[in-house]
């Protein structure tokens, strides 16, 4: 599957972790809102914490 820069992302459902508590969310229950996708290789493995620290303070 190829992703067109300002195209409609596919539909999809994924565990989250929010407010502490594992939830199954799919990307429709975000319809009308600003949402961005983070990816990161795997857990323990660096990534630089600047980035992360950003997209939290942008969120803000």
């Amino acid at each position: 599957m190829v992703l067109i820069p300002n195209s409609d992302a596919p539909q999809f459902t994924a565990e989250a972790v929010i407010d502490g508590e594992f939830k199954t969310v799919s990307l429709s229950d975000y319809k009308g809102k600003y949402v961005v996708l983070f990816f990161y290789p795997l857990d323990f493995t660096f990534v630089c914490p600047t980035e992360i620290i950003a997209f939290s303070d942008s969120a803000k």
